[in-house]
């Protein structure tokens, strides 16, 4: 099985990328339109800023791209945030692949942005989860985050309930670093690679 983790110039493309190792799994970390659309899995990180981001995927060919693979995408954090329609950092067009919006969180008095750490997932449906995976905790780090909607298949709640995963077609996506989520995170990873 050949996995490509698309490579452009995210935060955690090494943490996921060692992940994969632990899982003895040969990932290539690449840039390469050709060697990610023979992929039999690709992976989407992301850890960074939206407009940036989007800019860099627009100006290196990457975003139609993305936008047609047809094998399983795993999106993570801001890859998950990308795969979605808008996005209110900085006002982002983003790829459009998942019908949903990424909003701010506002929090009220004591709350703090952004959410980092620790917390559970809930309601889990399909995607890269089994049953024995609810109430389990992952690792995350955010301050903004996607509306739930009818692509949500992981709710967490940090100020509000909100989609801590999401999947359309072959596209899954989690909010949280399952690469960073130990045990759980990787099941969710090898879940993945079992689709």
């Amino acid at each position: 099985m050949k996995l490509a983790i698309i490579d452009y110039n995210a935060g955690n493309v090494r943490s996921v990328l060692f992940a994969m190792d632990r899982l003895g799994i040969n990932a290539v970390l690449t840039k390469n339109p050709e060697e990610i659309m023979s992929a039999d899995k690709v992976i989407f990180p992301g850890v960074g800023e939206a407009s940036t981001t989007m800019a860099y995927l627009k100006d290196h060919r990457l975003d139609e791209m993305i936008r047609g693979l047809k094998q399983p995408v795993l999106g993570i954090c801001l890859g998950m945030q990308l795969l979605c329609d808008h996005s209110e950092e900085n006002d982002t067009d983003c790829l459009g692949i998942i019908p949903q919006h990424v909003v701010r969180f506002r929090p009220k008095k004591g709350e703090k942005v952004p959410h980092m750490g620790w917390n559970s997932i809930q309601q889990l449906s399909n995607g890269v989860f089994d049953p024995s995976l609810e109430n389990e905790f992952v690792y995350f780090v955010h301050s903004y985050y996607v509306e739930m909607g009818p692509y949500t298949t992981a709710v967490t709640n940090y100020t509000k309930p909100f989609s801590s995963a999401v999947q359309k077609d072959n596209f899954y996506a989690t909010q949280f670093h399952p690469e960073k989520s130990g045990k759980v995170g990787e099941k969710i990873l090898r879940n993945f690679i079992n689709i």
